[in-house]
């Protein structure tokens, strides 16, 4: 990582055009010096120059544009660039590479420091654990039943709800449900599960099966444990099942 002190910069001339393997030369040198860890790279295009083959080359001449130099420029501690040298002199078979003695004075980066992880806080308790078991064709007002229970159950500040759905399961009628390998069925079974105080599951429960006409509804007594990450002040709260 730079840091302040004795550095090296590093040009890279290379013209726009020219080929490592199946990238642009520029490219495969930057990909290199990132893989290596590398502070930083940047590829400079230019508007207009000339090299060792005496050529003029101009954004301007249509036919040449893609002919015009890259300059590659990174600054690194001297032991980096002395690691990455020996690789960037084999890449450049046709350009320039300068090295020029440097001194960083100031490393500045923005961006929030990570905050440290506090340990987990252990949270359990009784709760009650609703489940509803539908169909994936069900609707509730021309929308998907299930949607409608997940959205009905957030007004209600129910702590969360989770929707899974089937591969293959049939109900009181009889009916088997399968998912076909290359054909999706749009009835397959469909649970909706929440666990929440036994007061608000009661509450849901209620909701719910003024929506459905054609579902089961379990409600079982469970034990819940709960590790939250514990947050630094100011962070926010999580509100837990009570029973």
């Amino acid at each position: 990582m730079l840091s302040k002190g004795p550095a090296r910069k590093v040009c890279i001339y290379v013209n726009e055009d020219t080929r490592h393997e199946l990238v642009p030369l520029y490219q495969a040198i930057l990909t290199y010096l990132l893989h290596k860890g590398v502070s930083g790279a940047t590829a400079f295009s230019a508007m207009a120059g000339f090299g060792a083959h005496k050529f003029m080359h101009s954004a301007g001449v249509e036919l040449l544009s893609e002919h015009l130099p890259i300059r590659i420029e990174f600054t690194e501690s001297p032991e980096k660039v002395e690691e990455v040298l020996p690789t960037l002199y084999e890449l450049v078979t046709d350009g320039v590479i300068e090295i020029h003695d440097s001194t960083v004075i100031k490393v500045a980066r923005q961006g929030k420091k990570p905050e440290p992880k506090l340990p987990h806080e252990r949270k359990s308790g009784k709760a009650k654990l609703l489940r509803v078991y539908l169909g994936e064709a069900d609707k509730w007002h021309e929308q998907p039943l299930y949607d409608a229970i997940v959205k009905r159950l957030h007004m209600m500040d129910i702590s969360g709800a989770t929707v899974y759905r089937g591969i293959l399961g049939y109900g009181v009628k009889g009916h088997t449900h399968k998912e076909k390998r290359f054909q999706h069925s749009h009835d397959l079974p469909v649970m909706v599960a929440v666990i929440d105080s036994e007061e608000k599951i009661s509450k849901g429960a209620e909701a719910i099966e003024e929506m459905v006409e054609d579902a089961l509804i379990v409600v079982s007594d469970v034990e819940f444990t709960r590790l939250v990450r514990g947050q630094p002040q100011g962070g926010a709260n999580v509100s837990l099942p009570t029973g």
